[in-house]
């Protein structure tokens, strides 16, 4: 018997567990991203649902990784440093495993993916609601819907925005973020993740870049009527709430280059 499992925005409503599985939409990338996924399975990568088939009702099956997955408002666990750790090392694992695959010839998203395009296939979307935890330490990635070609820094760039997180006061306070130093917890991603210099480097621009960029993927979500994405953005406050981040980086931006220094 089916239950309905909770999180995520794109997909909210529609993803059940059966058993050992987990039902979802598939897309019209879904196949690449299966192939994908087997192949950083090969490659000794166990942290993502192994895929199974994509049924007659559209929907996907994947197996169930077992352990929590953190909602907001985030529990404090889940804002630990040793959880942000973990999640820059499990995220360093997926990206030595994939490039065991060549993603030349399938077919990828391109509403999250990196505008520079790059050698590996990325996540893209590693926000706390789509990783697995167990006893604090992230061990599973879920929702690879928005995966693509990418680079590693551009990928992990977008996880420390979303996880360190690298967000105004208000907006972090509303996701349940409770005072994190959050230039020391950048520090930290770089340093789990083993970035050198040049790529800490880039790791800054592309954060500025993606504040320049803030809200084109809601916008367009939300133009084209999409339900979820509507409620979420009345729920963060409006677009204003990009401008309002926006502002709050240009002041914060220093802090940050200094932390990483």
């Amino acid at each position: 018997m089916e239950e309905g499992l909770a999180g995520g925005v794109a997909n909210a409503g529609r993803v059940t567990r059966d058993g050992a599985y987990v039902l979802r939409p598939s897309n019209p990338h879904s196949r690449s991203i299966h192939a994908f996924l087997t192949a950083v399975r090969g490659a000794g990568f166990e942290g993502a649902s192994v895929p199974i088939d994509i049924g007659d009702d559209g929907r996907e099956r994947l197996l169930f990784i077992e352990g929590e997955v953190p909602l907001p408002p985030y529990p404090p666990w889940s804002q630990s440093d040793t959880a942000l750790a973990s999640l820059a090392k499990l995220l360093l694992e997926l990206h030595r495993a994939s490039r065991a695959f060549a993603p030349d010839g399938s077919s990828w998203s391109h509403e999250m993916a990196d505008p520079d395009g790059g050698p590996i296939v990325c996540h893209n979307d590693v926000c706390l609601e789509n990783v697995v935890f167990r006893d604090g330490v992230a061990v599973g990635l879920l929702d690879f819907d928005f995966a693509a070609p990418g680079r590693p820094v551009y990928d992990l760039a977008q996880m420390a925005r979303m996880c360190v997180p690298i967000d105004d006061d208000l907006s972090a306070a509303r996701l349940g973020w409770v005072g994190p130093d959050r230039p020391a917890r950048l520090r930290l991603v770089a340093d789990a993740y083993g970035l050198g210099s040049e790529e800490r480097g880039q790791l800054l621009g592309i954060v500025a870049r993606s504040m320049e960029r803030g809200g084109e993927f809601i916008r367009r979500r939300v133009e084209r009527g999409d339900p979820n994405f509507v409620r979420m953005l009345e729920e963060m406050g409006g677009m204003e709430r990009y401008e309002r981040r926006r502002r709050w980086w240009k002041q914060q931006e220093g802090s940050f280059t200094a932390a990483l220094g």
